[in-house]
């Protein structure tokens, strides 16, 4: 019996041995497969959505930088700096004017070689040079500028040039992926990539009447030289132009703002066709809600744009708009901060009607509205007549020239650097005569300059009845 109870748990122990020994085995085989698996499938974290492969730069930058220019420009002068040779030898030039000289870029929009860059790169050039990705160098003629907005547009002699498309700048989405293409400190021909970063920012970065900022910001690296270069989307087409970074060092400190797409179209358009640009304007001075002012007007949630004042006789007025109002949309693409209000007014010209929503004590105002120029007038605005005169001028209608009491006669609407700012001319002045000829248009005004020689006598007359009197001499 001991013998066969001593058999049974032999058996017993080696039965159980071996099953111990085979589940060691298959759980060790099982932990060695997990841990196969886990060790091949793909790691990836967690907020991943695209993978870097599919963000591909090459197609949007192939088609741009051929389109984008290195702007060089000479201007003025300046007394050149003694050097260690004339300490020692003197001078033999004296000491003269050397030219000063500054560079940006520009991007091509038309393939018979028009260019739009920014104001500042070009401004008070007095020798423009345009040279192409490919090396070739243009001389350049500047067609118009528009320091309100910063933009410029230059024209070269060239044919079949590679050009870049214009995209949709309002179609632009907070995120989206842009290249700023341009020449950094010389460097010609560079691409740089980031995100728009916000849309609508206003810099009070330009001091002109009328200033329209509503710029792109983005996180793609611009640098001096960069002035002017190309602001594209992940196809390749125009947003924007670089114009200005936010620095306190000179160079990039990451972020760079560029004009949006939709006032540079606008700007280009009238300075190629009128050679000024067509301000058209509503009339009103505004003022963002902030939450602030949103509890004083009882108002749940900051939306719109508030109306401080209506000029008299404005677009504004005439449409029946009101102090107090809060503006929602204008032609029903919605508005809630100042810069955005501009830049939709600004794609207009005078003589054009949009939509405006407003939102009066509660009760929503649809209203039509006819917009004006900054004489309170729809008339066109031409260009300078002449180049040394510095002004621009519009036409009057029947209308206008009944209420300033006149029969006829031609209203400087802007005024520069020329001889009539230095005659004390000042903008708004109704000239109605040159040299004892009435005049009715610029066109007038530019025949009678060209018959006269010597001495310019002009009349006048200002829209608060004030009568003028200049003269002054041209060459």
């Amino acid at each position: 019996m001991t013998i066969k109870k001593g058999i049974v748990t032999a058996f017993i122990a080696i039965a159980g041995g071996t099953v111990a020994l085979g589940l060691s085995e298959l759980i060790k085989t099982n932990h060695n497969a997990e841990t196969n698996q886990a060790w091949q499938t793909p790691v990836r974290f967690a907020n991943s959505t695209v993978a870097s492969s599919d963000l591909d730069f090459t197609i949007a930058a192939e088609k741009t930088v051929h389109a984008v220019v290195h702007v060089k420009t000479k201007m003025g002068g300046y007394n050149n700096q003694p050097t260690m040779y004339d300490f020692f030898f003197g001078n033999p030039y004296g000491n003269r004017m050397m030219p000063a000289e500054a560079s940006g870029s520009g991007v091509i929009i038309s393939a018979d070689g028009y260019i739009v860059t920014n104001n500042h790169v070009i401004d008070k050039a007095s020798q423009i040079e345009v040279v192409l990705n490919d090396g070739r160098s243009f001389t350049a003629a500047l067609i118009g500028r528009d320091p309100s907005t910063d933009i410029a547009l230059l024209k070269i002699d060239g044919d079949d040039l590679p050009t870049v498309s214009y995209g949709n700048s309002d179609n632009l989405k907070v995120g989206e992926w842009v290249l700023a293409v341009g020449n950094p400190f010389n460097l010609t021909s560079t691409v740089t990539a980031g995100i728009v970063s916000a849309k609508g920012r206003n810099l009070n970065l330009l001091q002109e009447n009328y200033a329209i900022e509503s710029f792109i910001q983005t996180d793609a690296a611009v640098n001096p030289g960069n002035s002017g270069g190309a602001l594209v989307n992940i196809q390749g087409e125009l947003v924007g132009i670089n114009t200005a970074i936010a620095s306190q060092t000179g160079s990039y400190a990451g972020y760079s703002f560029a004009v949006p797409v939709s006032i540079v179209r606008k700007v280009v358009a009238d300075l190629s066709e009128y050679g000024t640009v067509q301000r058209a304007l509503l009339g009103v001075a505004l003022r963002e809600i902030d939450s602030k002012l949103a509890q004083e007007l009882d108002i749940e949630k900051p939306e719109g744009v508030y109306v401080n004042s209506v000029s008299e006789g404005s677009a504004a007025e005439e449409a029946g708009i009101e102090a107090k109002d809060i503006i929602l949309s204008i032609n029903e693409i919605v508005v809630n901060k100042v810069p955005q209000l501009l830049e939709q007014v600004n794609r207009f010209r005078p003589g054009d009607k949009i939509k405006v929503k407003v939102s009066r004590n509660g009760k929503l105002k649809d209203l039509s509205v006819t917009l004006k120029n900054s004489l309170g007038t729809i008339s066109y605005v031409n260009k300078s007549v002449i180049d040394v005169l510095g002004a621009s001028f519009s036409e009057l209608d029947e209308a206008s020239k009944q209420k300033f009491g006149i029969s006829n006669g031609v209203q400087v609407s802007e005024i520069g650097a020329g001889k009539l700012l230095r005659a004390g001319v000042q903008e708004g002045f109704i000239i109605t005569s040159v040299n004892r000829v009435r005049v009715n248009s610029a066109d007038d005004v530019q025949n009678v300059l060209n018959k006269s020689k010597g001495g310019i006598y002009i009349e006048g007359v200002y829209p608060d009845g004030t009568t003028g009197y200049y003269a002054f001499g041209i060459e």
